[in-house]
């Protein structure tokens, strides 16, 4: 055999074995799954986490949940109208700060103006988080007012909730500032229950269904 034809000989060779190769890898990723059925479907962070349907549990976890975001500490960030609620009492805020297009206040009149990354040190003083803000305008998320019933269905409404599905509604007990209603600053009253708890109630009524009470 001359050099031309051992030359075309080991091409046709590795282009076989490249073929069978191939053939053999399509042949693989086609093939059905024998341990039971289609492979299940990878958990992405758009997914719902209900895992179980259990709405005695889920109402009853609300009745917590309901509780501490109708407390001031919750509620007066979230007021029926544009101006925030301010102490224990709920009462208008005395500076009338606005809502602004984005919740956090409008010309001077800025949120991040009085309310600092930390609390102010003192009686009475402003508390503070370095997102200080109300709900936006156009998502304003109101709890004053609202029965439990109304609250509850709000808040697993996207169009009503900030767009967040039921994983991103899970993680928003971890938010910074909400974690801040139970380091209010002196003078102030935390929620009526301990942020742990809340946070148990919380994940019990999402993940049990995210039922709504009757009433």
């Amino acid at each position: 055999m001359n050099a031309g034809n051992k030359r075309y000989t080991g091409s046709r060779f590795w282009l076989t074995a490249c073929t069978l190769v191939f053939g053999l890898g399509l042949l693989v990723a086609m093939a059905p799954d024998f341990t039971g059925g289609q492979k299940p479907k990878e958990v992405t962070p758009n997914d719902n986490p209900v895992i179980k349907k259990d709405s005695a549990a889920s109402v009853k976890a609300f009745a917590s949940v309901y509780k501490v975001l109708m407390s001031p500490r919750c509620m007066n960030c979230h007021p029926s109208g544009d101006v925030p609620l301010q102490g224990d009492d709920s009462h208008l805020h005395v500076m009338q700060p606005t809502r602004g297009k984005d919740g956090k206040g409008i010309y001077a009149m800025k949120c991040a103006n009085c309310h600092q990354p930390t609390n102010t040190p003192g009686l009475h003083t402003p508390p503070g988080n370095p997102n200080w803000h109300l709900p936006p305008a156009d998502m304003k998320m109101v709890f004053q007012g609202k029965t439990p019933r109304q609250l509850a269905r709000q808040l697993v409404d996207p169009k009503q909730n900030g767009h967040k599905d039921l994983r991103k509604l899970l993680e928003h007990v971890n938010d910074t500032l909400v974690i801040a209603g139970w380091h209010p600053g002196e003078g102030r009253t935390t929620p009526p229950l301990p942020y742990v708890e809340f946070k148990k109630a919380w994940i019990t009524w999402i993940e049990n269904g995210a039922y709504a009470p009757k009433k």
